[in-house]
């Protein structure tokens, strides 16, 4: 049983060398608000997504502008090649909860109500149109 998961640990980093993505992790703003920012995004040609992100009002937007930045900047190093306009495409996008840190705030009467600060993990993905009609 431990080889065989060995195997699938080894398939996955091979297929991880044929992606293009970026992770951002333990952002201190709730997952819920960074996925309306995701979904903003979701499926949309990266020169028009950034043009999206730079001029959307939600604080989210900028750290996820600086992400796909980060991913196209990956693509380009593992093609050895500048990405064309209209050539790269945010395929998948997904915020998933990070660690929560849980604070006391004093309530009337001797009480104590909790908060949930909150945090959230990004991952972005992007490939060219060509490799998506494959698949």
């Amino acid at each position: 049983m431990g080889a065989r998961k060995k195997i699938s640990a080894e398939k996955r980093k091979e297929a991880l060398k044929t992606m293009y993505f970026a992770k951002l992790q333990n952002v201190p703003t709730s997952p819920r608000k960074m996925r309306l920012v995701a979904d903003m995004i979701r499926g949309m040609e990266v020169n028009r997504a950034l043009g999206v992100l730079k001029f959307s009002s939600k604080e989210a937007s900028a750290r996820v502008e600086k992400l796909l930045r980060s991913a196209i900047a990956n693509w380009e190093q593992k093609n050895e090649r500048k990405a064309d306009d209209g050539e790269l495409f945010v395929t998948k996008i997904y915020v998933d909860g990070g660690a929560t840190l849980k604070r006391m705030r004093p309530a009337p009467q001797g009480r104590g109500y909790r908060i949930r600060k909150r945090s959230n993990h990004v991952t972005l993905f992007v490939d060219s149109k060509n490799t998506n009609d494959k698949n």
